[in-house]
């Protein structure tokens, strides 16, 4: 047995495996922080490794770094004085603590080369012999002693298996008794079982019998209501033909009163010479200034013109049997879309009406002043008449001019945030509407 740890020949020094695995485990963990320059060269390739791993793959290398490396030696000893700094005192000054564990003494000796170490490294090396003869004959006594208690419970184990069988046995006697008895018990349930449906079978065929007499007696109930509907469609055939014969003698003369009610009319529009009805009063507007029956009947409508700019009220108008929609259109188009050049302007505009004069079925026309184009005919665009004002007159009278033309008792719609315009049109009897109404309306589609 070695007193203290020895020299091999050019190695590092031989250490009992306890004091061994502390030092490498202690510098595994130690070389992790160490920079490049510290680090030894044998030990560079395994840094980059778990504290656990390097302590496994380079056990040896850590080792001989120990013994020959002093700066790796000395970064491994402050991490030990770290880990035990009364220990570390007291073997810096000389002394060896007989309560201290004889490995942890031994590495501590070992880092720290202090003078003497090598008494106090055969020390504590004498007291790791000593104490391992002792743990030795300690452990064989622990080990016959946990051999013995190992055997007592398995003894313990097996008895109590066998009581636990012993019962598992005893409950399924009584189970399979408990079974007998439940299926006695289920026999004699299946025997009044066929009993009962003896019985059930019996008054089936009673019920069955009964039923057929009353399936019979239905049939012929049937057949005596069959015969009671064919009698009341002959009747109702009757009655409907009776009543065709009195309708078409009603239609022959109403249409004979229509046709006399036609030529009449005819023969008076002939008469009178008037224009044909193909011609709208838009298309043949009346000459500037209305008569006095005109503001009289302005005066009698101003009392229902809308104003504000509530899209559903507008739309509500065009629904009316031959509305008529008259728009500003510059005025609504630079509240609409302002930024866009004039002829986009009025693009964008007919076309938005174009959808709702189909929907609605109104008559629409859309007035432009046409002091920035060219002299245009009236033009039909997809349903929408496109009217520009003639040089030297606006669109706003253009406008006044086309509600004057309308005929007395027809809806006409004038759409222009104008206020002239507003009421100079009111008091035509038409209903002026905001542009932002038309706008919105357009704009929900």
């Amino acid at each position: 047995m070695d007193d203290g740890p020895q020299e091999s020949a050019g190695g590092p020094a031989v250490l009992p495996d306890g004091v061994r695995r502390q030092l490498v485990e202690l510098g595994a963990a130690v070389l992790g922080e160490l920079e490049d320059a510290e680090t030894p060269v044998a030990l560079r390739r395994v840094r980059g490794f778990a504290p656990a791993r390097r302590a496994r793959v380079a056990a040896t290398p850590i080792g001989v770094a120990l013994e020959r490396e002093p700066l790796f030696r000395q970064r491994v000893a402050a991490a030990w004085r770290a880990l035990h700094p009364e220990l570390a005192a007291v073997l810096e000054a000389g002394e060896v603590p007989p309560a201290a564990d004889p490995h942890t003494v031994l590495a501590g000796a070992y880092l720290l080369r202090r003078d003497g170490w090598e008494d106090v490294a055969a020390a504590a090396s004498a007291a790791l012999a000593h104490d391992g003869g002792d743990r030795a004959r300690h452990r064989e006594q622990q080990d016959a002693v946990h051999e013995l208690e190992a055997t007592r419970r398995e003894v313990a184990r097996v008895r109590a298996a066998l009581e636990t069988a012993t019962a598992r046995a005893a409950a399924l006697d009584e189970e399979v008794a408990g079974l007998r008895r439940e299926l006695r018990r289920h026999r004699s349930d299946a025997d009044r079982a066929r009993a009962a449906a003896r019985a059930a079978e019996q008054a089936a065929q009673e019920v069955r019998a009964q039923a057929l007499a009353a399936t019979e007696q239905a049939r012929e109930q049937v057949e005596a209501a069959d015969k009671a509907v064919r009698a009341a469609r002959e009747r109702e055939e009757h009655a409907r033909r009776a009543a065709r014969e009195g309708r078409s003698l009603a239609d022959v003369r109403a249409r004979l009163l229509l046709d006399t009610i036609v030529g009449a009319a005819s023969g008076l529009r002939r008469e009178l010479a008037l224009p044909p009805t193909a011609l709208r009063p838009a298309d043949l507007e009346s000459p500037a200034g209305a008569g006095a029956e005109d503001a009289a009947a302005a005066d009698a409508v101003r009392a229902r013109a809308l104003a504000g700019d509530d899209p559903g009220a507008l739309d509500n108008l065009l629904t009316l049997p031959q509305a008529h929609l008259l728009v500003d259109g510059y005025n609504v188009t630079k509240s609409a879309y302002p930024a866009l050049p004039l002829v986009e302007q009025r693009r964008r505009l007919v076309e938005g009406l174009a959808p709702l004069a189909a929907r609605t079925g109104a008559e629409v026309t859309c007035v432009f002043d046409g002091a920035d184009v060219d002299a245009r005919p009236t033009s039909i665009v997809r349903g929408v008449r496109v009217v520009f004002s003639e040089p030297g007159v606006t669109a706003d009278e253009k406008i006044r001019r086309l509600v004057r033309a309308e005929p007395q008792g027809r809806v006409v719609v004038v759409v222009s945030s104008d206020g002239e315009v507003a009421s100079g049109v009111r008091a035509s009897g038409a209903r002026p509407v905001a542009s932002a109404a038309l706008v919105r309306l357009l704009a929900r589609g």
